[in-house]
C-alpha cells in the first residue's frame, strides 16, 4: 500500500496561495459522521492556517455521500464560493451498494468540474474498513480533509 505508516497531510505554507480572499463551500456527507466531521475539521483548519476567513467557509451537510453532487451544485449555484470540497465516507458493507454510491458520486463531482468553473475536490473516502476511514481522517495516515482543502486552495487561485 503507498500510503502505509505514512501521514500525507502535511504542507508547507510557504508554497500555498494565500487564501484571504477566497470563498470556501464544504458540503459534508452525515453518513459515517465519526469520519465525515473529522474530514470537515481537519478542511476547516487547513484553510484557516492559509489564511481563509472562518465567514468565507461555508458548510452545509447532506444525508449521503450520494447527495454530495447535488449539495456541492447548490453550493456553487447560490453561493459565489471560488471551490467546494465534497466530503463523504463510504465503507464496504456485504453488498454492490458500495460499488454504486462510489461510482456515482464520483461520476458526479466530476461532471460538477466539467459543467462549472468553480472546482469541486474529491474528498470522498472510500475504504474497505472503519479503520481504514479512520486511518485517513486524522488517524496514521493524516487527514484527507487538510489535503482537500490545500488542492481546493491550488484549484481557485487556478480558476481565478
Amino acid at each position: 500500500m503507498a500510503t502505509e505508516n505514512k501521514n500525507l497531510s502535511t504542507y508547507d505554507k510557504t508554497k500555498i496561495p494565500n487564501a484571504k480572499d477566497l470563498r470556501f463551500g464544504i458540503v459534508v456527507s452525515e453518513w459515517n459522521t465519526e469520519i465525515t466531521s473529522a474530514l470537515a475539521k481537519g478542511a476547516f483548519d487547513a484553510l484557516i492556517d492559509c489564511g481563509a476567513r472562518a465567514e468565507n467557509i461555508l458548510k452545509w451537510d447532506v444525508p449521503g455521500s450520494f447527495e454530495l453532487t447535488f449539495g456541492s451544485k447548490k453550493m456553487i449555484t447560490t453561493q459565489k464560493v471560488d471551490a467546494v470540497i465534497a466530503i463523504g465516507s463510504v465503507i464496504r458493507g456485504e453488498t454492490s451498494h458500495f460499488d454504486f454510491v462510489c461510482s456515482a458520486t464520483a461520476q458526479g463531482i466530476k461532471d460538477l468540474n466539467v459543467a462549472y468553473d468553480v472546482p469541486v475536490i474529491f474528498c470522498v473516502l472510500t475504504d474497505d474498513t472503519m479503520q481504514q476511514a479512520k486511518d485517513r481522517s486524522g488517524g496514521k495516515h493524516g487527514n484527507k480533509g487538510t489535503e482537500a482543502a490545500i488542492a481546493a486552495i491550488q484549484m481557485a487561485v487556478l480558476g481565478k
